[in-house]
């Protein structure tokens, strides 16, 4: 069961109206934004605010918690200059016979700061004939008079992999890792004019995807994978991109945008200074150590710094073959004629397995620890493809796609690929007959969210597991080496000249914080990723602990959307005029 189903939200069932007009009923609608009231909203109701009145990401439930937390937020931010957009009113119809009225409007806030905003509205008829709000999204746009963070000239040399920055030795903001996230927070505040670097361990842009396994590919469109303010990868790359590929269209993109990438560096050490309200941060550059001081630090240095987790066994020294991490996994060649183990079943290790088939092993096999839900690439493609395609611009599909809350993704998701399962059951029974336990009606964003993993979007690995290729062992866990392979805990045993473990990496930044900043800081940082009593994730994004420190990571899309707020909340700061939270202190 989804860890997302525990909260308070349900899709309609009542039927639209065939003679409707959204557009009709969204304008009759636009007189209620200035004064919405309990009325307004189905009784379930969900409003989920990104920045715009509550300076941070919450999710409120029911309709009574919306109007009173809307009505106490848009006093105190001054929101007014409402403005529906008729013509964005759309029917949105799902398999089964759910659906509802989309519309979006725009509004302004007027106390400190100054902001605009957009709004996102689905609206649901009523047995009385009244059509009521059922989920609600108010997003933070733009600080007035502060720059466009979703706009920056290109001014690099699109051939060149260095920039001309002097090197100062204080920033506003040091970001620490240079992977998606670091480099589109980093793109996002040279947007708004704040002073930035990025440090990076590796000796290359793009050296975090480059460095991977030769046939790693994306699991996601090519539409998906963008850095901000662009297309980052044009028509002629192929759909799903290579590691190559993603290294590529990084080194062009910072070259384009002359971002400030420090490489071969990694920090050793931090501190802040609460009278000065600087961190001080010890860093290792190209091998020389140096001091670096800044008012604000992102920590978007991948799941907890990328530390593979690798369980252990008895008896290691026995066996005679190689045992890896995916991470120092790079291709099976070598093993050609031999026999391989995989533990693990998602989606890196079905990517190992499948590489191992190819590269001619004479037998594969991987060792599944727990049910593991499959999402056929073609499902998620029909699904991503209606925001994500070559004529809707990126920023737009973000704010659809992004800004929903989790608890209704999840339900939206669950319809529209459960109906596509359904129609053939084969597939699934096939994977079944041969020893896969499935979670056959699972959830992706549970898997994403809440899980972190236990998934496998199927761009082929199934097949091979359905045809015996790979072969898998569910019935029990390994007990210790053998010589030649592993014992289980059932009495029998596998041969293996190879085994890799694709068992994952620690996923919670917190890590990350301990190493650098030490275990006071990363108790008030608290825990980054998973679910928290709302159904918003834990630590990302958004101010946690410290008032001038963040987490930011996630998928290639959240890292490209959410950057974006982090470079609002730090301008705002900057200019003394932090977003108030609502709420909560953090």
């Amino acid at each position: 069961m989804s860890k997302l189903a525990e909260f308070p939200c349900s899709l309609s069932t009542l039927p639209i109206p065939t003679e409707t007009d959204p557009a009709t009923v969204a304008s009759d609608f636009s007189q209620h934004l200035n004064n919405l009231q309990e009325d307004h909203f189905v009784k379930d109701a969900v409003w989920r605010d990104i920045f715009a009145l509550t300076g941070t990401l919450r999710t409120f439930y029911s309709a009574s918690s919306i109007s009173t937390a809307w009505r106490e937020t848009t006093k105190r931010a001054k929101a007014g200059s409402y403005i529906l957009d008729p013509a964005s009113a759309r029917i949105v119809p799902l398999p089964q016979g759910s659906s509802w009225i989309e519309t979006r409007f725009a509004f302004e806030t007027n106390a400190t700061p100054q902001t605009t905003c957009t709004g996102i509205m689905n609206l649901v008829p009523g047995l009385d004939g009244k059509w009521r709000i059922w989920v609600l999204r108010s997003i933070l746009e733009q600080l007035k008079s502060a720059g466009n963070v979703d706009s920056l000239e290109p001014v690099g040399d699109v051939n060149g992999t260095t920039n001309g920055y002097h090197e100062p030795t204080h920033y506003d903001c040091v970001i620490i890792g240079g992977g998606q996230a670091g480099l589109s927070t980093a793109g996002r505040m040279k947007a708004l004019g704040i002073s930035y670097v990025v440090l990076d361990k590796n000796q290359n842009i793009g050296d975090n995807w480059k460095t991977r396994y030769r046939s790693a590919k994306l699991h996601t469109s090519r539409e998906y994978a963008h850095l901000p303010f662009e297309r980052t990868f044009s028509s002629r790359y192929q759909e799903f991109l290579s590691k190559d590929d993603m290294a590529e269209g990084y080194q062009i993109w910072v070259a384009k945008f002359d971002i400030n990438v420090w490489l071969d560096t990694m920090p050793i050490s931090g501190t802040w200074d609460s009278t000065k309200e600087t961190w001080t941060l010890q860093i290792r550059r190209e091998g020389n150590e140096q001091s670096i001081t800044c008012s604000y630090i992102v920590v978007a240095g991948g799941a907890g710094g990328q530390v593979p987790k690798m369980p252990s066994y008895p008896n290691r020294e026995a066996f005679d073959g190689a045992v890896l991490h995916s991470a120092e996994y790079r291709d099976a060649s070598q093993w050609k004629g031999k026999h391989g183990i995989v533990i693990g079943t998602a989606n890196t290790a079905h990517d190992v397995a499948v590489d191992m088939v190819e590269a001619g092993l004479s037998s594969v096999t991987m060792i599944q620890r727990s049910k593991t839900y499959v999402l056929p690439v073609e499902y998620y493609m029909k699904i991503s493809s209606l925001s994500y395609n070559a004529t809707n611009p990126t920023t737009t599909a973000d704010r659809s796609s992004q800004t929903q809350p989790l608890a209704i993704l999840d339900l939206i998701s669950q319809v529209a690929l459960h109906t596509s399962a359904r129609q053939e059951p084969e597939r699934f029974d096939a994977l079944e007959r041969a020893g896969f336990i499935l979670d056959r009606w699972g959830s992706i964003q549970h898997c994403l969210y809440a899980r972190g993993g236990g998934h496998y979007i199927d761009v082929g690995g199934s097949e091979m597991v359905a045809k015996g290729l790979i072969k898998v062992k569910s019935d029990a866990l390994p007990t210790r080496y053998l010589k030649d392979g592993l014992e289980f805990s059932d009495g029998t045993h596998l041969k293996a000249d190879v085994i890799v473990f694709a068992t994952g990496f620690e996923g919670n930044m917190r890590y990350l914080v301990k190493e650098i900043f030490g275990d006071e800081l990363a108790e008030l940082m608290g825990d980054y990723w998973g679910l928290d009593r709302e159904g918003e994730l834990k630590g990302a994004f958004k101010p946690c602990g410290h008032p001038a420190m963040w987490y930011h990571g996630g998928t290639i899309g959240q890292a490209r959307y959410y950057s974006r707020f982090l470079a609002l909340q730090i301008k705002a700061r900057s200019l003394g005029m932090p977003l108030p939270l609502y709420g909560r202190e953090f």
